[in-house]
C-alpha cells in the first residue's frame, strides 16, 4: 500500500560514500563542536587493523578520543550499559562508531541514554526518546547492515533472550561513511551474509504494506546492484568495483527500508538472533526465500518487478510466473554464495512456539504484506528447517 498522507524523510545529516572518506572524520567533528569523541567497534576490527586506519586520522589532528571495544555480535543490554560507562567516564561528547550494524546500533544505544537517561529497554518501540542524542559518525564496514543509515537499532535483552527494535528519529547519525577500502579485507562468509542483509531490506522495503515512490526507487536500484555486485564480491574480496557498487546497494537500501517498512523476513530473524545469536545478516539470508514464498499471493506484482531488478528475464510472463523468478533467483544468488542452511546453526524445533510468539511481537512484523499467524510463522519455520535437512543429505550423497 502506497503511503498517500504527508510523509515525512529520514536520512543521516552528511554521508560520504567512496574511497578514503575516512580521513574527513576530523573535519566534521570539528564541525559539530566535539571535543572529545568514544570510538565504539568490536576487537576484531581492533585486531585487523580497521580501527586504526580511523584513530590514525584522528591522532594526526589531534582528535582526543576514548576506545570501546567490547561490541560482540548481537549486542545485548548489557554491552549498551559498559559503552554508556566509558563514554561518561571519559568525558566524550561525541561518538565514532566503526563496524557493522552491531557497533553502529550500541552507538545509537549509547547516544539516546546520554542525551535521555533512563534504561535502554524505555526506548524499545517508536521514537520513544524526547531528546536528540549525541552526534554519531557511523563508519560502515560492511556492505550490507544500512545501519549507518537508519533510524534503526536493535538491542538484545539477555533475561527474555528478545531482540528490542528501536526505531527513532533522535538516533540518526550526523554523518554515515560507506569506505570501500574498509571492506577489501571482509571475508566471503561475511561479505555473503551482509550483502543478502543488504537484498533483504531492499526487497522488504518494496513489498511492505507502507511505501512511497521514493523508497521503491531506492529499494530497486539496491536490488539491482545486489544481483550484478555481491557475487562478484565474494568471489574476489579485492574488488573495489563490486564492493563500491556494495557501498551503494546496502546504504540505499538502508534509507528504503528507515523511509518505509520491514517485514516477516526481519521479524524471525530478530528472534533468531536473540536465541541462539545467528548473526542477523545470516538469519535473514536463510529466512528470506520461505518468507517470499509466503507473501507472494499478496504482492506478484511487486515481486514481479523484483525479478527484473534482479536480471530475470519476465517480458512474456504473467505475473504469477515472473514473482516466482524473483524467489528462484534469491535462492539462486543465496546457494552461489554459499549461505548456510538453519538445519546448520543452534535453532531449535523445540522453541517454535516462543519464537512465533515473538515474532508476532516485533516491530519488523507490523509492516509485512500481509499480517501472519503464529501458526503461520511455525510453518515457515520448520518448513526452512526440514528443507535444509533434505538439501544437506542430497549434497552429502
Amino acid at each position: 500500500m502506497r503511503n498517500e498522507g504527508i510523509v515525512e524523510l529520514y536520512a543521516p545529516r552528511h554521508t560520504l560514500i567512496g574511497k578514503d572518506s575516512i580521513s574527513k572524520i576530523p573535519y566534521f567533528l570539528r564541525k559539530v563542536g566535539a571535543k572529545k569523541a568514544l570510538v565504539v567497534t568490536d576487537a576484531g576490527l581492533v585486531k585487523i587493523g580497521t580501527v586504526a586506519k580511523i584513530t590514525d586520522e584522528l591522532q594526526r589532528e589531534g582528535v582526543p578520543y576514548a576506545l570501546f571495544d567490547g561490541v560482540l555480535p548481537n549486542p545485548t543490554i548489557g554491552i549498551v550499559e559498559a559503552a554508556l560507562e566509558v563514554y561518561r567516564a571519559s568525558g566524550c561528547d561525541a561518538i565514532i562508531a566503526i563496524g557493522g550494524g552491531s557497533p553502529i546500533d550500541v552507538a545509537k544505544a549509547v547516544s539516546i541514554l546520554c542525551a535521555n537517561g533512563g534504561d535502554i529497554r524505555d526506548y524499545n518501540g517508536v521514537n520513544k526518546s524526547k531528546k536528540h542524542g549525541a552526534a554519531i559518525i557511523a563508519v560502515n564496514t560492511t556492505a550490507g547492515t544500512g545501519s549507518e543509515v537508519t533510524r534503526a537499532y536493535v538491542v538484545t535483552d539477555e533475561q527474555t533472550k528478545t531482540k528490542m527494535l528501536m526505531v527513532d528519529t533522535n538516533c540518526l547519525a550526523f554523518l554515515a561513511i560507506d569506505d570501500p577500502m574498509l571492506m577489501l579485507g571482509m571475508p566471503p562468509a561475511l561479505t555473503a551474509a551482509t550483502g543478502m542483509d543488504a537484498l533483504t531490506h531492499a526487497i522488504e522495503a518494496y513489498i511492505c504494506n507502507v511505501h512511497t515512490p521514493y523508497t521503491d526507487a531506492l529499494a530497486l536500484q539496491a536490488i539491482r546492484l545486489v544481483a550484478q555486485s555481491l557475487r562478484n564480491a565474494v568471489n574476489d574480496g579485492s574488488n573495489i568495483r563490486a564492493r563500491t557498487d556494495m557501498c551503494w546497494a546496502e546504504y540505499m537500501a538502508g534509507l528504503a527500508f528507515s523511509n518505509a517498512g520491514l517485514g516477516l523476513v526481519h521479524g524471525i530473524a530478530h528472534q533468531l538472533g536473540g536465541y541462539y545469536n545467528i548473526p542477523h545478516g545470516l538469519a535473514n539470508a536463510i529466512m528470506l526465500p520461505r518468507v517470499l514464498e509466503f507473501n507472494r499471493p499478496h504482492c506478484m506484482d511487486s515481486l514481479s518487478r523484483v525479478a527484473q531488478a534482479l536480471g530475470e528475464p519476465c517480458d512474456h510472463l504473467s505475473a504469477h510466473e515472473a514473482s516466482q523468478k524473483a524467489i528462484d533467483a534469491v535462492r539462486s544468488l543465496a546457494a552461489d554464495i554459499q549461505i548456510p542452511k538453519l538445519c546448520e546453526t543452534k535453532f531449535s524445533m523445540d522453541d517454535l512456539d516462543i519464537l512465533a510468539e515473538h515474532t508476532l511481537l516485533d516491530t519488523a512484523t507490523a509492516t509485512n504484506i500481509v499480517t501472519p499467524t503464529a501458526d503461520e510463522v511455525k510453518t515457515i519455520l520448520a518448513k526452512t528447517y526440514f528443507e535444509g535437512l533434505v538439501l544437506q543429505t542430497l549434497q552429502q550423497r
